[in-house]
């Protein structure tokens, strides 16, 4: 199983350095991998050598976390600077023709107009290539500037220019005028939604959960089946003891998803359908995703379709996780019992799992108890799991999106980095977080800005993001021996 994860990892995070960084470095994409792979390559070889009971010692794997994210960025840097080939700069020179300016003499007088003194006093104007950067001193309330500003320019300019408004040094916000990429290029306009690729992988993923679901939660599959998956595709009636498996899997995922795209279309937010990412092993999906096509126009809207996904998702969770207890066996404790494992599932790992697990079990439940997960308990489990990764608030994770429209970016990107190092020291009382601390080290940590990046929050929103931040830390928090004690004592 540890094979198997680190084969996944390292493969996402090929993606993920290819996708992120390929095309602004000359640095060789498998030697940036290399470095990003090495704190998991070092855990991999000491647990193989010294065993899963003891695991590599704290300050060396923060020194190794270090030390990779330092030279990963290092290596970057130096494929940013190194100078081309001489004699394939001079060819790419010829061949390339200079692009025409963002503006024309007139068109910034027209632009000078676009910013009345009673909402933003424009001080200066600088032409950045395609892109038009406008600094001043804002006048008025920050909603009021963005959408005055906003409806002059598109009177003189059209749909041309994306207006995003962002947050500046020493409180002073500034305007930039981006080239649309969809007024430059209409007809080349892919096809937003495509329902059939979104129910082909819906079928194939409840297939592929359901396959998991009986080979690997159910103990209803006969030593035939375990001995012989090829029955199933004999008789695919045996699958039916996976189907409560997958069916709860599939409506927290599905929910999760549902609710990022219907805020999305509040806003009229342009998104795909979700997508189910089918697996024929591990938990028998990758889960689900939604694309963003259109800029985010504003902070609220950005918290909004944040948040919606884990709290939709959430709200089905906790009653699909509850309902397989119910259904679950409690049995005594053992030196297996974790929490991350199914078959003796530790109920006072942390703080949510401690209080749900003992109201929906009640007196069953004593200090020396584990719990034998029925396979909707063990979807709801998953769905917990899910729920607090998206919360972690980096990047371009629900959290992440969360603590940016609460913050700004700024600050999103301080509390970013320290939610990285929280779950790095977190994954040395769980080893299973080692996969999500990688993760996160390799996620961009700033957040794409909204148009509107400047208008914060109202005060319902604020209560409600710090709600979302407390729900993750009582998800992956240990529960503290008071707690255990007042629940189960």
């Amino acid at each position: 199983m540890t094979l198997l994860f680190l084969l996944l990892l390292g493969l996402i995070t090929y993606f993920i350095v290819q996708r992120g960084v390929a095309s602004s470095t000359s640095t060789p994409v498998w030697i940036l991998w290399l470095v990003m792979m090495t704190p998991a390559l070092a855990w991999t070889v000491w647990i193989w050598v010294q065993g899963e009971d003891q695991p590599p010692p704290l300050g060396v794997m923060i020194a190794l976390f270090v030390f990779s994210s330092l030279l990963y960025l290092y290596l970057i840097q130096v494929g940013r600077s190194s100078p081309p080939n001489r004699d394939t700069a001079e060819s790419e020179q010829e061949s390339k023709v200079a692009p025409p300016p963002a503006l024309t003499v007139e068109e910034q007088r027209q632009l000078q107009q676009c910013f009345p003194w009673s909402a933003y006093a424009l001080h200066e104007t600088e032409c950045k290539g395609q892109v038009v950067v406008c600094r001043g001193q804002l006048r008025t309330s920050s909603d009021v500037a963005y959408q005055t500003v906003r409806e002059k320019i598109e009177a003189h300019f059209g749909d041309r220019f994306l207006i995003v408004f962002q947050e500046g040094f020493e409180d002073k916000p500034f305007f930039v005028l981006i080239p649309n990429p969809q007024f430059q290029a209409k007809s080349a306009q892919p096809r937003l939604t495509r329902p059939m690729m979104a129910l082909g992988l819906l079928a194939l993923t409840v297939l592929t959960t359901t396959l998991m679901g009986t080979l690997a939660f159910s103990d209803l599959v006969s030593p035939e089946v375990e001995d012989n998956p090829n029955l199933l595709l004999e008789n695919p009636s045996l699958l039916a003891p996976g189907l409560p498996y997958a069916i709860a899997l599939m409506t927290i995922l599905g929910i999760h998803e549902l609710g990022h795209y219907l805020m999305a279309r509040r806003y009229k937010i342009k998104a795909t359908l979700p997508y189910f990412i089918p697996i024929p092993f591990f938990l028998g999906t990758f889960g689900a995703f939604i694309q963003i096509r259109s800029p985010i126009p504003h902070r609220k809207a950005l918290f909004d379709v944040g948040i919606a996904g884990p709290l939709a998702g959430l709200m089905v969770t906790i009653p699909i996780f509850m309902w397989g207890l119910s259904l679950s066996d409690v049995i005594t404790a053992s030196e297996n019992t974790s929490m991350f494992n199914f078959d003796s599932l530790n109920p006072k790992a942390t703080v949510l799992l401690a209080i749900l697990s003992k109201i929906a079990l009640g007196n069953q439940l004593t200090t020396d108890m584990a719990v034998n997960l029925h396979p909707v308990a063990v979807a709801g489990f998953l769905g917990l799991v899910i729920t607090a990764l998206n919360l972690v608030p980096v990047g371009q994770l629900d959290g992440g999106h969360v603590v940016h429209a609460m913050f700004g970016q700024r600050t999103a990107v301080a509390i970013g980095q320290i939610s990285r190092l929280l779950v790095l020291i977190l994954a040395f009382l769980h080893q299973e977080f080692l996969w999500w601390a990688i993760f996160l080290l390799l996620m961009p940590i700033a957040d794409e800005p909204a148009l509107n990046d400047v208008t914060e929050l109202d005060n319902v929103r604020d209560f409600l993001g710090l709600l979302a931040l407390v729900i993750l830390v009582m998800i992956v928090l240990p529960a503290p021996p008071t707690l255990i004690e007042w629940f189960y004592g």
